[in-house]
């Protein structure tokens, strides 16, 4: 297992109980004050961050693995977009947790997913850029094939193309993580306490739920495979 498989299993591990105090809180938040609240919302926006934070430093040693994460199974890396999950995704998880906006939350809310649409989509033009400059064929293969050669050879003299392509990568992947985390915390900032740990129930929820089925659809390929 490698260093970041451990620490995303002790990660995941964290994010369970910080689910369990979410919805906690959620169950009192009537009579919580919002301030306490808000200091929960913070500490599992930096737990969100200490992810980012450590995938960040593995894609400096290897950003083809990041885009195709053996960490994950296959129902996750199905869903990903840029090695994570699409940043608009948290508008559609606000719609569904959230339903007491405001007014003007809501304005500001419409205002950010356009924003963020702009966003998205300048960073799948350079995407797309990236394969058309170095003639790539799908990010997904170049990966795999990368993953082959470091198992059997290792990864020096790897050539300038391959190295180019990293560059460009690590440089995509950074923006699409500062992406997903500035939505996020915008979102929360527009928010009441209570709003806010809603709406991180349901994000932590979505993303157990689809690692859970994930887990069970594997486990059933592997069985009909033996």
């Amino acid at each position: 297992m490698s260093s970041f498989e451990t620490f995303f299993e002790g990660w995941l591990v964290r994010q369970e109980h910080y689910l369990d105090e979410l919805q906690s809180a959620q169950q009192r938040a009537h009579e919580a004050r919002d301030v306490g609240l808000r200091d929960l919302v913070s500490r599992v926006l930096l737990h969100y961050q200490q992810y980012y934070e450590e995938k960040s430093r593995i894609a400096q040693r290897d950003v083809f693995l990041v885009f195709s994460p053996t960490w994950f199974t296959s129902l996750e890396r199905a869903l990903l977009w840029i090695a994570g999950f699409k940043p608009g995704l948290a508008f559609r998880l606000v719609s569904d947790s959230v339903p007491d906006l405001s007014d003007e939350q809501r304005v500001r809310m419409t205002r950010l997913t356009e924003e963020t649409r702009v966003e998205e989509r300048a960073l799948n033009d350079r995407l797309a850029k990236i394969h058309e400059s170095v003639a790539a064929p799908p990010l997904v293969d170049v990966a795999r094939r990368h993953a082959r050669y470091v198992e059997s050879e290792g990864a020096e003299g790897e050539g300038e193309a391959a190295t180019r392509l990293k560059w460009a990568l690590e440089g995509v992947l950074a923006d699409a993580n500062l992406l997903r985390m500035t939505v996020a915390t915008k979102l929360v900032e527009m928010m009441s306490g209570a709003q806010a740990v809603r709406f991180l129930v349901a994000v932590g929820q979505f993303q157990l739920k689809i690692r859970s089925w994930g887990l069970e659809r594997d486990a059933r390929r592997k069985t009909v495979v033996v």
